[in-house]
C-alpha cells in the first residue's frame, strides 16, 4: 500500500465521521416534535431552520453509520422509519414537493424560500437509499413519498424543461436548460410509476461541449461550478454508462475536475489561496457570505467578478470518486497546513486567504453530505450499492436510454 493510499484513507476516514456526526448531532430527535428527524441547514447562525436537503443526506449517513457499526441497525430504523412519518404527515410542500427551508420543530415553511425541486430530489434520493438498505416499512414509506411526486406539475409545457423554483406567492419562474446538477431530476422523473415525464426532458436540455486547456469536450455548465457535477453522481452510480448521444456523465465529471484544478493551477499568481494542491471552486460560504456562483472554466459566468480566492474542502471531496489521488492530496494540504480549517464535524465549509485570512465558522448540510457520500462511495461504494438497487432508479435510466457501455455500443 502506497503511504498516499494509506494516510490519505486515515483522513479520508476522519472527514467522513466528521460528516456523519454532523448529521447524527444537528438533527431533531425530540420524539413528540412534529419536526423529528429534520436536520439543520448548518451548525450556527440558523438554530430552527432545517433543510430538506441536509434530511436526504441524513438518512444516507444512517446507511453509512450502520455499515460502519456507528449506530446499530435498531437506532438507526427507528431514527429513518420516524423521519419519514414527519414528511409523510408534516412538512410543508404541494404535488409531493417540499419547501426547501422548514422550521426544524414544526416543519412548517421558512425565510419565504421556494418549494424545491432540487432540494426534493435530494431528500428522495436519501429516502429511497435508506428504503434499498433497511427494506420493510422503510421502503414502503420511501416509496409513497416518491410517487406523491407530481414532476409533470413542476414542468413547464411550452419549453419542456423543469422550472427552476416555485412560491405560492409568485408562480414558477426560471428553467433548468442546462446540463447541471439536476441530472437526477430525469432519471427519478423518468421512472416514477405515478407522474412519469416524458424521455425528451432529458434530450432536450442543452449539453454544449467546450474544451479548456488540453482537457477536450467538457459538457460544462453554467457556472462550471463543482456541485453541479457531483450532486447526481452522489447517488447514482453513471460509471460505464452512455447515453444514446454517447455521453458518459462519469468522464464527463472526472474532465470537469480536472479542469477546475488546472484553473485554479492557472490563477494562482491572481488568487493565492489557489493552487496545485488547494482547489476546489464551487458553492460555499465566503467572506461575505454564501454563493452559489464560484466556478472554474469552461463557463458561461462572470468568473471574473465572482471568483474572490474562496476554496472549499468539498470541492475536492466531492469529486473523489473522479479524482482519488489529487483530491487526497488537496485535503491532506488543507488538513496539514490550515489548521484553523478542522473543527469537530471535520473540515469547516471555505477558506480564504486574499486580505487577510479568513476562515469560515460554520459547516453547511449540503456540503458535508456530498463531501460523506462521496468519500464513502470511493471508499466502499455503499450509497451507490443501495441506491441503484431501486426498481424505479433502473427503469428510469432506461427509459432515458443510460445503459452499460457495451450494450449501448452493440445498440448504435
Amino acid at each position: 500500500m502506497s503511504l498516499l493510499k494509506k494516510y490519505g484513507n486515515e483522513l479520508l476516514l476522519k472527514e467522513l465521521k466528521g460528516c456523519y456526526k454532523f448529521f447524527i448531532k444537528e438533527c431533531n430527535v425530540d420524539k413528540n416534535s412534529k419536526g423529528y428527524g429534520l436536520i439543520k441547514d448548518k451548525d450556527m447562525y440558523a438554530d430552527n431552520v432545517a433543510s430538506i436537503a441536509s434530511v436526504g443526506y441524513g438518512l444516507a449517513a444512517l446507511v453509512i453509520g450502520v455499515e460502519r457499526r456507528w449506530i446499530s441497525y435498531k437506532k438507526a430504523y427507528k431514527r429513518a422509519n420516524k423521519t419519514l412519518d414527519t414528511f409523510l404527515n408534516n412538512v410543508e410542500g404541494e404535488n409531493g414537493f417540499y419547501y426547501h427551508f422548514v422550521n426544524i420543530n414544526t416543519a412548517k415553511r421558512e425565510w419565504n424560500c421556494e418549494i424545491s425541486i432540487i432540494d426534493t430530489a435530494i431528500f428522495i434520493c436519501g429516502a429511497i437509499c435508506a428504503g434499498e438498505f433497511f427494506k420493510g416499512e422503510i421502503k414502503q414509506k420511501a416509496e409513497e413519498l416518491y410517487k406523491r411526486i407530481n414532476w409533470e406539475w413542476y414542468r413547464n409545457k411550452e419549453t419542456n424543461y423543469f422550472y427552476m423554483g416555485y412560491k405560492p406567492e409568485k408562480g414558477f419562474w426560471g428553467h433548468w436548460d442546462m446540463y447541471a446538477e439536476q441530472l437526477m431530476l430525469y432519471v427519478l422523473g423518468a421512472g416514477s410509476p405515478t407522474f412519469p415525464i416524458n424521455k425528451t426532458m432529458y434530450d432536450d436540455i442543452r449539453k454544449e461541449k467546450e474544451s479548456y486547456e488540453e482537457i477536450e469536450y467538457i459538457v460544462y455548465t453554467y457556472c462550471g461550478t463543482l456541485f453541479t457535477y457531483q450532486f447526481s453522481h452522489a447517488w447514482i452510480d453513471f460509471r460505464d454508462k452512455v447515453d444514446e448521444q454517447g455521453i458518459n456523465w462519469f468522464e464527463n465529471s472526472i474532465k470537469a475536475t480536472i479542469a477546475n484544478r488546472e484553473y485554479c493551477i492557472r490563477n494562482s499568481k491572481k488568487f493565492k489561496t489557489f493552487g496545485e494542491n488547494s482547489w476546489g471552486l464551487t458553492a460555499c460560504v465566503g467572506p461575505k457570505g454564501y454563493s452559489g456562483g464560484y466556478g472554474a472554466k469552461p463557463s458561461l459566468a462572470d468568473l471574473e467578478n465572482q471568483n474572490d480566492g474562496t476554496i472549499t474542502p468539498c470541492g475536492p471531496a466531492g469529486s473523489i470518486v473522479f479524482t482519488p489521488e489529487l483530491s487526497i492530496k488537496a485535503l491532506e494540504n488543507f488538513y496539514n497546513n490550515y489548521p484553523k480549517l478542522w473543527c469537530k464535524y471535520g473540515f469547516k465549509d471555505a477558506y480564504n486567504l486574499e486580505n487577510e485570512e479568513w476562515y469560515s465558522k460554520e459547516v453547511i448540510g449540503i456540503d458535508k453530505g456530498i463531501s460523506m457520500i462521496m468519500i464513502e462511495n470511493y471508499l466502499a461504494g455503499t450509497i451507490w450499492k443501495y441506491f441503484m438497487k431501486n426498481e424505479y432508479i433502473q427503469e428510469g435510466l432506461n427509459i432515458l436510454g443510460l445503459r452499460d457501455c457495451k450494450k449501448q455500443c452493440e445498440k448504435i
